[in-house]
């Protein structure tokens, strides 16, 4: 299948830096050949604020237009989102098929959901994208079928149906509330068992699922695009001193996520809420990682996530040139291909987990085998012997202030 020709439009507005505006164009980019096109040109043009009929002005349009009469493109594409009359008025002026941002991401989101919840978050994100642009994108999906930024819901009548919109969505709300409700009970069952839970949260490809797969010996889908991971996957991992917890990859930050998408993203990312314990996976060799950090740092932010312990990976670093300054502590400087790095990650959270739990020492008669057992998995044993004179075993270690063992060992 040929890839899409697209081209690029862009408005820089006086209050964006020069540095995020050409990193928010090198995302949007990355994100086109994520979806399968390949990019031409990029239109950029500086204005006070952004021209409320057209998204560009006047000239810029007409060399746009003089643009696709030698190359023949098949996407217009917005770095900004654009209101249905932008929509409306740029596909009447251009006569192509025009998208923003937020539906370009919305399309790869579409394309990458596997799980049924998974598939309905995307739908809903983009029922609700769409219902306020309907108007504006008639023509368009009237006349085109396929293509970027129409996966996902069918095109038929979209624009006359919104009636049959809505009702999908009220549909799609109630199917969701169930998967929602499972996964409450899921997680009130865990909390019940008192297991230990760990995020691995971070800017898309960042390497998350790669240091995933390493860490869990799992083979979730690794691959060098933006949002190779949508759906939230769970392994269980043990430390080094045998305690035992559960590791789950999460979907990937990025710059400016749509509204729609972390609405409907809610519950997928609860499991970062939901977590005791996140690690924060950033690409060290990137050159904007220190705002990739600080999106992921906003996200947990308003995800109220952001009083969980938390360790920084910076990955990737054998791709990193020149000295290396971490803005977040605690750190490690890793590369999630090599074993004993992995080994290290471990290593370094049991070492966070002892500083914030409860120190114990107990005694335990050889018949309670379940408790020691059950001890190993739980807590952290940093010392285990057996005292041949009393007939004892004599455990040292760590456990989580909130542990139903508490009462028995303190």
């Amino acid at each position: 299948m040929s890839k899409e020709k697209i081209l690029i439009i862009a408005v820089k507005q006086k209050t964006q830096s020069d540095e995020l505006f050409s990193s928010s164009l090198e995302e949007l980019i990355s994100l086109s050949k994520t979806a399968g096109g390949t990019v031409e040109k990029v239109m950029t043009q500086n204005r006070n604020r952004i021209h409320p009929a057209t998204y560009i002005g006047e000239g810029k349009v007409h060399e746009m237009i003089a643009f696709m009469e030698e190359v023949e493109i098949d996407l217009v594409l917005s770095n900004d989102e654009l209101s249905a009359g932008q929509l409306r008025n740029l596909t009447d002026l251009l006569g192509v098929r025009i998208i923003d941002r937020s539906q370009l991401i919305l399309d790869i989101f579409a394309m990458r959901a596997r799980t049924k919840e998974g598939k309905l978050q995307v739908e809903l994100a983009q029922l609700e994208y769409m219902l306020p642009r309907l108007h504006g994108q008639g023509v368009a999906m009237s006349r085109l079928g396929g293509g970027i930024g129409t996966r996902g819901p069918g095109e038929t009548k979209l624009e006359t149906d919104r009636r049959h919109i809505n009702k999908r969505i009220d549909d799609i709300k109630s199917r969701l509330k169930q998967v929602v409700n499972q996964r409450t009970q899921y997680r009130k069952r865990r909390k019940n068992n008192a297991t230990f839970q760990i995020a691995i949260v971070g800017y898309t490809n960042a390497g998350k699922s790669t240091l995933f797969n390493r860490l869990t010996m799992s083979d979730s889908l690794e691959e060098d695009l933006l949002f190779a991971t949508l759906d939230p996957l769970t392994r269980k991992v043990r430390l080094p001193s045998g305690f035992e917890l559960l590791m789950t990859d999460t979907v990937g930050f990025l710059q400016e996520l749509p509204t729609a998408l972390i609405a409907s993203f809610r519950s997928t990312l609860e499991e970062v809420v939901e977590s005791d314990f996140l690690l924060h996976v950033v690409d060290a060799s990137h050159p904007d990682k220190v705002q990739q950090q600080d999106t992921v740092n906003r996200l947990l932010e308003e995800l109220e996530a952001n009083h969980l312990p938390m360790l920084t990976l910076y990955n990737k670093r054998d791709m990193v040139e020149g000295d290396f300054i971490p803005e977040n502590h605690p750190y490690l400087l890793v590369s999630a291909y090599d074993k004993k790095d992995n080994e290290l990650v471990l290593q370094k959270v049991e070492d966070m987990l002892k500083e914030q739990w409860q120190p114990y020492s107990v005694e335990l008669n050889p018949d309670q085998g379940n408790l020691i057992n059950k001890l190993t998995k739980e807590t952290i044993i940093t010392c285990k012997q057996f005292d041949e004179d009393k007939n004892k075993y004599l455990i040292e270690g760590s456990i989580r202030k909130d542990h139903a063992l508490n009462h028995f060992l303190l």
